[in-house]
């Protein structure tokens, strides 16, 4: 027959190491998730910083050509001797660019950087047969001919982005066509400059640039220049501005994978480049290992110490134990949570003490866990619910949502004019920035049964649950007050900012049963709102 105090021991230790296993594997799994998710999503902003200062370069040269097309001389196209001068004079103003010619309605070139081509018929060529048509953006290429004239002191082979426009005189007629070649030596110089900015923030990444056409690698770590990726982050237009996952490369290894899609800045349309961030998975996830590897260390250590504890204290119980375990029942049942203060025998008296202490103990880890819970529903700056709770969010929601008499307008909301404070201003203003709209956002949602969303950066989506017959109009009130609380001053320190927001609206109904692609059409009309002049809403059709 075993010993009572043997028996208690067991079960105490069994207990013990069941609560700890459990708790520890629930905290190491939540923790482990939260940072996957957070290294993810800074793999994702660096490619969309990348993407970003791409098409802002691009923009940027293609709107210095288009402004050369504004000189006299070249509108007159009368003196090439004078043009020449002109383009010399612009080349060591604008060194970005290796070659900048002009050429005749012919395809002859006048003039050109240091003479070059000069006299030579490039009819054939797009920089002049797409240009001559108004404007001419061409993708990474190599060109044989400027490759042998050029100076080349790495001697790699040289590539260059083709810009051109029509040149057109006062009355209106296509004189020439100004074009440049644009070294694709400066695509590097910002990668550079990206990974200066990272510091010791990511290690051990590496990035690529993607072209439109056929996936092929434009710039890449070591030999991978030329080569073709077929990878589902590779989704062009259709796929979102930047976003991560686990990917399997060519090379049979898994890689943490952030992208974004270039879709061009203002009036400069992109070239559909698309720029991959990736680290090895060893790599991403040690972080998250580690942790794991610590709750285990723990939970084995309070696995033996609270073994040690138990045999320790079940060795002096003895006849008070049937009060204990009436105790225990009676917590078991819903009674209250007390241990009785047992007289008479210290061990006994301790035993009494440390159930009571334990008790104590899951209490407050169950109100922890409860306070995990919480913040892993909401957005850790501005405290708003973030995608998780927008997710259980709609689970309630459509469970119970009746779409003949009801309809849930999705607002897509994005600030104007934020990433200019953030960048000049610093991102802890920015920060302060965003808490303020986030405030400004719930006030505005008072009114209104529904959710506001964090999904990041300056991005928000406002839920709001109306009937069918009211919904356009009280989406139209809630985007109204929406705008006008966005666009009041913020004060920030002793600094008063102005901002603005644009908004794409769509809708949840009986024809539109699709939450992704209500949230989808939302997000397009929210870039008809900014292609229209922005602080707008725009509703689908």
């Amino acid at each position: 027959m075993i010993k009572i105090r043997t028996f208690l021991a067991l079960i105490f230790v069994s207990f013990v190491l069941v609560l700890s296993v459990t708790l520890g594997s629930l905290m190491s799994v939540r923790s482990a998730e939260a940072i996957k998710k957070e290294i993810g999503s800074s793999l994702a902003e660096t490619a969309h910083q990348m993407s970003d200062k791409l098409d802002n370069f691009m923009w940027s040269r293609s709107g210095e050509i288009k402004l050369l097309t504004e000189l006299q001389p070249l509108k007159q196209a009368k003196d090439p001797q004078a043009i020449q001068n002109l383009i010399d004079q612009l080349q060591a103003n604008f060194p970005a660019f290796s070659w900048i010619g002009f050429m005749n309605t012919e395809g002859d070139v006048l003039a050109g950087t240091g003479g070059i081509l000069v006299g030579k018929n490039i009819a054939e060529r797009p920089v002049f047969a797409e240009g001559i048509k108004g404007s001419f953006l061409g993708d990474v290429h190599e060109a044989v001919l400027l490759a042998k004239l050029l100076p080349n002191p790495s001697e790699e082979p040289l590539e260059f982005v083709d810009i051109s426009f029509a040149v057109k005189n006062d009355g209106g007629e296509t004189v020439g066509v100004l074009g440049a070649h644009l070294s694709w030596e400066w695509a590097k110089e910002v990668e550079r400059s990206l990974l200066e900015a990272q510091g010791d923030q990511i290690q051990k990444f590496e990035l690529f640039i993607v072209s439109k056409k056929d996936n092929a690698v434009l710039l890449g770590p070591g030999d991978w220049r030329g080569d073709t990726l077929a990878l589902s982050g590779l989704g062009g237009e259709q796929a979102p501005q930047r976003s991560w996952m686990l990917e399997r490369w060519p090379d049979g290894k898994n890689y943490l994978t952030g992208s974004a899609y270039g879709d061009g800045y203002l009036d400069y349309p992109g070239l559909g480049w698309t720029v991959l961030v990736r680290q090895p998975e060893s790599v991403a996830y040690a972080s998250a290992a580690e942790i794991q590897r610590d709750f285990v260390w723990i939970v084995a250590i309070a696995a033996v110490l609270f073994a040690g504890f138990g045999l320790a204290t079940a060795e002096f119980i003895s006849r008070p134990i049937r009060r204990l375990t009436l105790a225990a029942d009676r917590i078991r049942h819903g009674g209250a949570a007390e241990i009785p203060d047992t007289k008479g025998f210290k061990d006994i008296r301790s035993l009494s003490h440390s159930l009571q202490t334990l008790l104590d103990s899951l209490l407050r880890t169950e109100n922890e866990l409860g306070h995990m819970q919480n913040v892993a529903l909401h957005d850790q700056l501005t405290e708003l619910p973030n995608r998780l709770a927008l997710e259980r969010y709609l689970e309630e929601t459509i469970e119970n949502f009746d779409p003949a008499s009801e309809k849930l307008a999705f607002l897509y909301l994005d600030l104007d004019g934020f990433k200019k404070i953030n960048d000049t201003m610093g991102h802890q203003v920015g920060d302060i920035l965003l808490k303020k709209v986030a405030q400004r956002l719930r006030v505005a949602m008072l009114e209104a049964n529904g959710i506001v969303v964090r999904l990041g950066g300056d991005e928000f989506l406002l839920i709001s649950r109306t009937s069918r017959a009211s919904a356009k109009e009280s989406a139209e009130r809630l985007a109204s007050r929406v705008l006008k609380s966005i666009g009041n001053p913020f004060v920030v320190g002793i600094d008063q900012l102005s901002i603005g927001c644009s908004i794409g609206a769509a809708f949840y109904a009986e024809d539109h049963r699709n939450v992704t692609e209500v949230i989808r059409k939302a997000d397009e009309r929210l870039y008809l709102s900014k292609k229209r002049g922005k602080n707008r809403v725009t509703f689908t059709d």
